[in-house]
């Protein structure tokens, strides 16, 4: 069978201009999630603060081919891969190095389209590969979504995250239409979920009043083990598989695989 014929990877960027709302949470535990169900997953660090790689516990010693080295073309896909113990999972890392790459690609002609180039040589060795963006709308969040097929937005319950998603959507309706053709929202994450907030109970109506089917059915709770994970370089469902936020990122990710099989 050639490259060609062989079943192309489902690519998501996990995307949120509002920084603090479980973005690289998401990304770290779906993508673990993913992997336990057998999906060949890969997880692309796009963000220069390089948290999904500390929370898969990759050290900074081990970064030495990263984001930054794909875009400025400096090194490969395949090179710069790493297989982590946890079966069928991958990740290329970032490092701060990856803040120059913005002003490194500005003057670049397709500037948008560097990672998209650059995916086209793995795509077909995975069946799922997940974008952590940045929080910020800039050039590596550009990237990232011209590169993706589906986007997954971590929105917290709270009033000021309504403003903007509103503008995110915006934003995400732009590259649709003048980059990505193919871009579709899969979804709506609410995180950091606390149900005996009032608050948290009417802006889960509104953003449901709002988007409907677009929001997850499974948000995740505030949860202590979630956070605590990172700092042990492992990820939450499998630092405490029994918590409540493990739970519920386990019960997402079951949730996302069904809705792009649907």
């Amino acid at each position: 069978m050639t490259n060609n014929q062989k079943k192309s990877a489902k690519i998501f960027a996990v995307v949120n201009q509002k920084g603090g709302v479980g973005k690289t949470t998401t990304v770290v535990n779906i993508a673990t999630a993913f992997a336990a169900s057998k999906n060949k997953t890969l997880v692309i660090d796009c963000d220069p603060q390089g948290n999904a790689s500390t929370g898969f516990g990759i050290l900074q010693s081990q970064r030495q081919k990263n984001i930054y080295d794909i875009l400025v073309g400096e090194a490969s896909m395949r090179e710069a891969i790493i297989q982590h113990k946890i079966p069928n999972l991958n990740i290329i890392t970032s490092t701060v190095d990856l803040a120059a790459a913005e002003v490194e690609l500005v003057n670049l002609k397709g500037r948008e389209y560097c990672l998209n180039n650059a995916i086209k040589n793995v795509i077909h060795d995975y069946d799922i590969i997940i974008i952590d963006c940045p929080p910020s709308l800039g050039l590596l969040t550009i990237n990232a979504l011209v590169a993706s097929d589906r986007v997954l937005i971590p929105m917290q319950c709270e009033f000021f995250s309504l403003e903007g998603l509103s503008h995110l959507l915006t934003s995400l309706e732009l590259v649709k239409e003048n980059l990505n053709h193919n871009l579709q929202i899969s979804g709506i994450i609410l995180t950091m979920h606390d149900c005996r907030n009032k608050l948290t109970e009417q802006v889960e109506q509104d953003v449901r009043s709002f988007l409907g089917k677009k929001v997850f059915k499974n948000s995740i709770p505030r949860n202590v083990k979630l956070s605590e994970a990172p700092s042990h370089g492992i990820p939450g469902i499998i630092y405490d598989a029994k918590s409540s936020g493990a739970i519920s990122y386990m019960k997402l990710a079951k949730e996302i695989l069904s809705k792009e099989k649907a």
